[in-house]
């Protein structure tokens, strides 16, 4: 073909994967005849997003047997799900961890850990072939708490004793007719319980996309979503702000009635986004979408409920990055209750965008003049608008605005010390996602790898990392796991081997539960999951008996969590040039740099 040949092509569309293929036309008509689908307009639907399509593509049908796990306590879901007939538990309190596939980490004393070192095989990944074939798949449960069955070529996790279960835990019912796991399946937040099926029971599992757009074209669904965050979350939310702390329950309860909500990004970001792209420096962010606009009128403060937003002014004929945000941080407090106060033209002076996926809040100035104002001192206003203006220190930017005599929010100012370059190098790369990330000092490292070694050493004689990845002047940040704030790699594992430590924050791999799927791996946008082939003691690869290919097994970095002394690879650099660093806090990135 020669070069410059263009060939025509159909344009990929929504619809082209749908969450289960084998849903029928059948089968939507069928639940369209069940509430509350049957209470639902199909005309309040556009032409091109029509009901049946949305239930058709983004919805499935999941029958369950007693005990099935639905979702786990821990899990980062993407989907909702909806009560068709029987009955589910959502236990409160009282379930093992263990019954969950995950395990629970244990700090090895000196002894234990010189004993593991001594006994460790020759080989690399060697694993018990009797641990490995107990059960189908790899999967392994030394509890006795859970099986597993295959349906429909999908592993299934399920209690083996249900009257055991709901002896020994508390939980609560959901009937037919009951939706759960909105909040999680909107947020990408951790599930905040798990959820098994008590006897028989059919649910309407919807992935988000299509539960996004049922709450667009459906106001019910989108108000009983809205309620249920107000009622259980916001307010704690809310409480986390100094100034709105003060307040007493019912201004409180009217400022999260008067709250908006947004959602901004790609949810999914992170099966596009490729981090070892080369762009040219300024183009990605024109790319994300605008949250607040520079010149654009400051109505409200903004406060950000999960993922990443990206502060910018324009700068020449591009925009500079001066700030980014992650979940709990707030912007535009001095310019919001300016605005509350009646001063006019109130402007933004940056630009806030997402990054990825970002929910926000909007705290309107019309309800901080309401419900804020009359209940705290003017004293105290004064002095929390001075601390956000001194932490975003005023930043002269040129600005195209035509508002007359603007009054700017506060405006961040990269801190002192803190290489510009460096700092778009993070953002654009989504680095700043990372709570752990491995960073190395070229200039120190003199490539001796005592780290990989290390590693080695202390994981199945083969190492959890690569001494690889991109590169900022002297900087690189290696191909570990970065234990990131949003864990995309937790989504869709279907044994839930893979979970975040809720006491540390790392996230670890259960190799008993691992079933070498290999979800976790695609689903990191980092390449920092590697699946790996295992072996038995005589060195022998194990391979699945029925299609002769060799068994996997998931491996990444686990900060060794179980080890006295922290990670070994950053205590065997003899020259101090790897620290893990958490980069989702910019003052941590600040204080290493200044070093």
């Amino acid at each position: 073909m020669k070069a410059g040949t263009e060939v025509a092509v159909a344009r990929p569309r929504r619809w082209d994967a749908p969450l289960d293929a084998r849903m029928r036309s059948l089968d939507v008509d069928h639940l369209l005849r069940l509430p509350p689908f049957s209470h639902i307009d199909p005309q309040s639907f556009p032409d091109s997003l029509p009901l049946h399509g949305i239930l058709r593509n983004d919805a499935r049908i999941v029958r369950c047997l007693p005990g099935d796990l639905i979702v786990r306590e821990g899990d980062y879901g993407h989907s909702a799900f909806l009560i068709l007939l029987g009955q589910v538990r959502v236990v409160l309190a009282g379930l093992d961890p263990a019954a969950l596939g995950r395990q629970t980490p244990r700090k090895l004393t000196w002894w234990e850990a010189l004993q593991k070192n001594w006994r460790r095989p020759r080989l690399p990944e060697v694993r018990s072939e009797k641990r490995v074939t107990e059960q189908p798949h790899g999967f392994h449960d030394e509890t006795g708490l859970i099986g597993q069955r295959i349906e429909d070529d999908q592993p299934r996790i399920f209690l083996m004793d249900v009257p055991r279960a709901l002896e020994s835990t508390r939980t609560v019912i959901l009937h037919k007719g009951e939706l759960f796991g909105e909040l999680a399946a909107l947020t990408r937040s951790p599930r905040t319980a798990t959820v098994f099926a008590e006897g028989e029971a059919t649910l309407v599992e919807i992935r988000w996309q299509g539960l996004r757009d049922l709450m667009r074209y459906t106001p019910a669904i989108r108000e009983h979503v809205e309620r249920i965050y107000r009622e259980n979350s916001l307010q704690v939310h809310l409480r986390e702000t100094p100034l709105l702390a003060q307040l007493p329950p019912g201004a409180l309860a009217a400022v999260a009635d008067a709250t908006e909500f947004s959602s901004h990004g790609q949810f999914d970001w992170n099966e596009t986004f490729d981090p070892s792209a080369r762009r040219r420096r300024g183009d990605a962010i024109v790319e994300e979408p605008i949250i607040a606009e520079e010149g654009s009128a400051c109505d409200g403060a903004l406060l950000v409920r999960s993922g990443f937003a990206r502060v910018s002014v324009r700068h020449g004929h591009g925009h500079r990055t001066l700030a980014y945000l992650g979940r709990g941080q707030a912007l535009g407090w001095a310019g919001a209750l300016a605005a509350a106060k009646g001063e006019p033209h109130v402007t933004w002076p940056h630009s806030l965008r997402a990054l990825g996926y970002v929910d926000v809040l909007k705290i309107p100035s019309e309800a901080i003049a309401r419900h804020v104002l009359p209940h705290v001192g003017a004293k105290a206003i004064d002095d929390f608008a001075a601390r956000e203006t001194r932490q975003w220190a005023p930043v002269v930017a040129p600005s195209t605005s035509t508002v007359p005599s603007p009054i700017p929010c506060p405006l961040p100012e990269p801190p002192a010390g803190v290489d510009q370059a460096w700092l778009e190098f993070l953002v654009e790369r989504r680095l700043i996602n990372g709570q752990q990330a491995m960073v190395i000092d070229l200039e120190r490292c003199t490539r001796c790898d005592d780290c990989v070694r290390a590693c080695a050493a202390t994981h199945d004689n083969n190492p959890r990392f690569t001494r690889e990845g991109p590169r900022h002047g002297a900087w690189q940040i290696a191909h570990a796991c970065m234990h990131c704030v949003d864990p995309v790699c937790m989504i869709g594992c279907p044994t839930g081997a893979i979970g975040r430590d809720i006491a540390s924050g790392v996230v670890r791999i259960n190799d008993n539960s691992c079933i070498g799927c290999g979800t976790c791996g695609m689903s990191c946008p980092y390449d920092n999951i590697r699946m790996v082939e295992i072996r038995d003691s005589a060195g022998s690869l194990l391979i699945d008996g029925q299609s002769q290919q060799p068994l996997l097994k998931a491996t990444k970095c686990d900060l060794c969590a179980d080890l006295p002394g922290g990670p070994a690879c950053q205590r065997a650099c003899p020259h101090d040039a790897l620290v893990r660093l958490n980069l989702s806090s910019l003052d941590a990135v600040t204080q290493w740099v200044r070093k």
